[in-house]
């Protein structure tokens, strides 16, 4: 017997309040199949899944799922379930759900799914506890099939983030396809490497004992002799002319 979904308040969210704006660049685009889409209509669907449910840094060939795009084109599954398939794909798993522990992963699937924010620490752990119980496809499948989403986006629509737009800004928030894959307490466990950095040890260096630094410096040292003897042998090679 499963545990139920722990409950949880709803907050005053910016997607639950009516929209008065006048439509612009802000808005989202919808794609749906309901208006039986061309050929480059269907591809920009497509497209637009993969980049709601993914990262757009993991929009890459080998992320791919080739086999329900065909599925999807021929008409033998619906959007929502080619979202579903997304989700549970081997890519998605290792690129959000390995990376990260349950929370960071609720807010991922809440945001690219049904389109919104969590509400509250209490809908992550609640979440969570379906994660632990039911696993990744259960949880996946929990969240596509309430009534939010059915309501929201249904079997033919990608999901998309709604009610961008804040009061009293001139732009929108940053959209959830540009938000970082995993959180801060998982970046600052990389090593510096990892990050994109390394500091250097001063101390280390002064004693001549950091063996990379030394590498590094005796490369440059000999890049900058051979560029030394070899840059006038180039100024003269455009002057030879064919024998």
């Amino acid at each position: 017997m499963s545990i139920p979904l722990l409950e949880y308040a709803p907050s005053s969210q910016n997607q639950r309040v009516t929209a008065f704006e006048v439509p612009g660049d802000e808005q989202p685009r919808v794609y749906t199949t309901d208006n039986l889409p061309s050929s480059s209509e269907m591809d920009a669907l497509i497209a637009a899944a993969y980049r709601q449910i993914f990262h757009e840094q993991q929009m890459l060939f080998s992320n791919r799922q080739i086999f329900l795009e065909s599925q999807l084109r021929a008409g033998q599954i619906t959007v929502k379930d080619f979202i579903r398939g997304l989700a549970l794909s081997d890519s998605f798993r290792r690129l959000n759900y390995d990376s990260n522990n349950n929370y960071r992963f609720v807010e991922i699937c809440v945001q690219r799914i049904l389109g919104r924010r969590v509400y509250s620490d209490r809908e992550k752990l609640a979440w969570s506890i379906v994660i632990a119980t039911k696993g990744l496809s259960g949880f996946i499948g929990d969240l596509l099939n309430s009534e939010e989403y059915n309501t929201n986006f249904g079997d033919s629509t990608v999901p998309y983030q709604l009610r961008r737009v804040l009061p009293q800004r001139t732009r929108g928030e940053l959209p959830f396809e540009r938000t970082a894959r995993y959180g801060t307490d998982y970046r600052d466990k990389l090593p510096a490497s990892m990050r994109g950095y390394e500091p250097l040890n001063w101390q280390t260096f002064l004693r001549g004992s950091n063996k990379d630094v030394m590498q590094w410096i005796a490369a440059t040292i000999v890049f900058l002799i051979a560029s030394f003897y070899l840059l006038p042998i180039f100024n003269v090679l455009p002057q030879i002319g064919p024998y």
